[in-house]
């Protein structure tokens, strides 16, 4: 099963040597984002900063760095694990569309009884409690990662906020600029569920109570990337992960509930229409987001253990610790996508694109254009909606294997007809389309062309070479005897 909480999680992280104590005073101001993203890119070990300056609190960074810890973290062998036991679940039974999809969180929800738990009394997290005037943000070590950032930023908080009118919780992870001691900038993009709960009550004249849990059960930190529909809770679907219910506790001065094994809460109330400028902010995509308007919280209270830590990450041109939460959702969320786009085998989401801005496909191919035909039905499936370039290929193409889809995408497709240029929604972030939210967006059909589809080349759709199997097999114990 997965880890309760963070701080049993990097204690077996060092037994394993997979963790590094650093002990040398280091800022917060650019040292540490260079010190994580080269460990990062190196492959190196999770770090656990213990004198970071201007703070008391260590600061753990490059938890989730590798594949291979957030597996651990995660209670799991393999991301397949997850993925095969939702495809079981759902079996033979498949539902269709989104209803289809919360249809199938319920019935998982309901086989694996994970609901999360509230527990009476005090929690963990709420060791210590510090309210008005005794809030002091500065306190907690927030990163300035990049030469032309905003300001410093907390990476690594998880939003909690419910509709005004539904009560439906929505649990989000979004960058935090801290403005002073008690505001904290929220970068809530237009298609984030955060801001919709905050539209809503803006419109109803209302302030919206807001919850930000730092060091939390691994679990709940992935699920907070997860893009899961809007009614879907996010807490159903960490206990899912987890294989337990996720224990939660009241706020103190919010009517929101948090994960009780948190290191440190923040809570207060977003007044409608205040906001301030945030950023700029060296983001994911290698660029930096430029700066506008967002919602300011003030601070009203935060509760945290009796000696607590903070996580965080660096965000940045990949490969980051974005990787291995990508390529857990790719997977998890393969039998989901499913229910939506039957037609799909496999799907791959390279982290080169940020896991949102390129889909490689697999099918087996039926009818003409049955390519396009999945190029359009990915296009309406929630947040692949914001996918950029999507590449059809058939079922016999290893869509992990970049060097094949590029041999077949490069080589085998006529751009002329098997090029398919929409509009549609992009990423908030997206510094490459010529205005905002919205851009273009392209499909390349690299199946096997159908004589239906206008094919007529003499002799058909050629096959590939491949060897004589014979003399394949001769070569082989030829090289095993030389030693080659």
């Amino acid at each position: 099963m997965a880890y309760d909480d963070l701080r049993s999680l990097l204690r077996a992280l060092e037994r394993e040597g997979d963790l590094k104590r650093i002990k040398a005073e280091v800022d917060p101001y650019l040292e540490i984002g260079e010190i994580v993203d080269r460990v990062n890119k190196a492959g190196g070990p999770a770090l656990l900063f213990e004198n970071v300056k201007g703070s008391a609190m260590p600061l753990a960074m490059n938890v989730f760095g590798t594949d291979r810890r957030l597996l651990k973290a995660l209670g799991l062998k393999s991301y397949a694990e997850i993925s095969e036991k939702i495809g079981g679940l759902l079996k033979p039974e498949l539902p269709q569309g989104f209803v289809g999809v919360r249809e199938a969180f319920g019935k998982l929800g309901s086989m694996v009884h994970v609901p999360p738990k509230k527990i009476k009394g005090e929690a963990p997290v709420q060791e210590v409690v510090l309210t008005g005037d005794d809030v002091d943000l500065d306190q907690l070590p927030a990163l300035f990662t990049w030469p032309k950032d905003g300001g410093s930023f907390f990476n690594l908080g998880l939003t909690h906020t419910k509709h005004p009118e539904t009560g439906v919780r929505n649990l989000g992870l979004y960058r935090l600029q801290r403005h002073d001691k008690r505001t904290i900038g929220m970068h809530w993009q237009i298609h984030k569920d955060s801001r919709n709960h905050y539209a809503v009550a803006a419109k109803r004249g209302e302030r919206l109570p807001v919850a930000i849990a730092f060091g939390c059960p691994p679990a709940v930190t992935y699920a907070s990337t997860a893009p899961l529909p809007g009614d879907i809770d996010e807490y159903l679907f960490a206990g899912f992960v987890a294989g337990k219910r996720i224990e939660m506790v009241d706020c103190k001065t919010v009517p929101l509930q948090v994960p009780a094994n948190a290191e440190v809460v923040i809570e207060g109330w977003l007044e409608p229409g205040e906001t301030l400028p945030e950023g700029p902010f060296g983001d994911h995509t290698g660029f930096y987001t430029p700066q506008e308007p967002f919602p300011a919280l003030k601070i009203d209270c935060v509760t945290m253990r009796k000696r607590p830590l903070l996580q965080s990450i660096v965000v940045g041109r990949p490969p980051t610790e974005d990787g291995p939460l990508g390529r857990a959702t790719e997977r998890f969320f393969l039998p989901l996508l499913k229910i939506i786009v039957p037609d799909i085998v496999d799907y791959h989401l390279p982290e080169s694109g940020g896991f949102h801005n390129c889909a490689i496909v697999s099918i087996d191919k039926k009818y003409p254009k049955h390519a396009q035909k999945v190029m359009h039905a990915i296009w309406g499936a929630h947040m692949m909606s914001l996918t950029k370039l999507i590449i059809v290929v058939d079922s016999d193409c290893d869509v992990h294997d970049l060097h094949e889809v590029s041999w077949r995408a490069l080589g085998n497709t006529d751009y002329s007809r098997d090029l398919t240029i929409v509009e549609g929604p992009v990423d908030h972030l997206d510094h490459a389309s010529y205005q905002q939210f919205w851009g273009g967006k392209a499909g390349i059909d690299a199946t096997k062309k159908l004589p239906e589809e206008g094919y007529t080349r003499d002799g058909g759709w050629p096959d590939m070479v491949e060897s004589d199997p014979a003399t394949a097999a001769l070569v082989d114990r030829r090289w095993k005897e030389y030693g080659l």
